[in-house]
């Protein structure tokens, strides 16, 4: 049987006027290109739909020729609240900072990840992807990440960047406060946590390994 698969992007172009944003190609392709690789059919999705932004900073001169089919899925997403999960045996959050700004408290996204979580399917993410968790329950009202062993992209990374005062939160203390058990490495390690069928990965860095991890995760 194929397996399909589910992937959800930001859709916001803009931090402020001073920091255009979106997803990150890498956090995108890489997975994508690793989920094809092994069979899997896969079905992008964003909040509103349709084309979706670029973060300038994740554009090299040229992307490798293998992500082509992987950039034409992103001039056209479907929209989030016309899925059926399901369908779906596994869902995957890239990141970008957009994704900080319209993952959270998107209602049909909880909706999905409480059920991927409670019918034990494959969650996995990278980034700041896992903006996605935050303040989604279950239905017994337990926080989706409370008592996961998970990762993200860090503190000490956004202040790196120069962006704390920018974001609505910052990720790894959300998580934390939620009851996360956050394992963070060094600034831009490649780095991956695995825990039963959950997979997320720190940074741009992490995003193949990651995609790696949560085909293993799905059998």
């Amino acid at each position: 049987m194929t397996k399909n698969i589910l992937m959800v992007v930001t859709n916001t172009e803009k931090i402020d006027q001073d920091h255009p944003t979106g997803l990150w190609l890498s956090e995108f392709a890489e997975p994508y290109v690793e989920f094809k690789k092994n069979g899997f059919d896969v079905t992008v999705v964003s909040p509103k739909g349709g084309g979706i932004p670029l973060d300038p900073n994740s554009l090299e001169d040229e992307q490798p020729a293998e992500w082509k089919e992987a950039e034409e899925q992103l001039l056209k997403t479907g929209q989030l609240s016309s899925v059926v999960f399901e369908h779906f045996d596994g869902v995957f959050l890239p990141g970008g900072h957009g994704a900080m700004f319209d993952l959270p408290n998107e209602p049909q996204l909880q909706d999905g990840l409480a059920h991927f979580a409670e019918n034990n399917k494959v969650i996995g993410a990278v980034c700041h992807g896992p903006a996605g968790f935050v303040d989604v329950e279950l239905s017994d009202g337990t926080p989706l990440v409370k008592g996961k062993k998970l990762t993200s992209f860090t503190d000490e990374e956004e202040k790196e960047m120069g962006l704390v005062e920018q974001m609505p939160f910052l990720l790894q203390s959300k998580l934390e406060e939620q009851g996360a058990h956050f394992v963070a490495q060094g600034n831009w390690a490649d780095h991956v946590v695995t825990d039963g069928k959950f997979i997320t990965g720190q940074n741009p860095q992490s995003s193949q390994k990651t995609a790696e991890a949560f085909v293993k995760a799905l059998g």
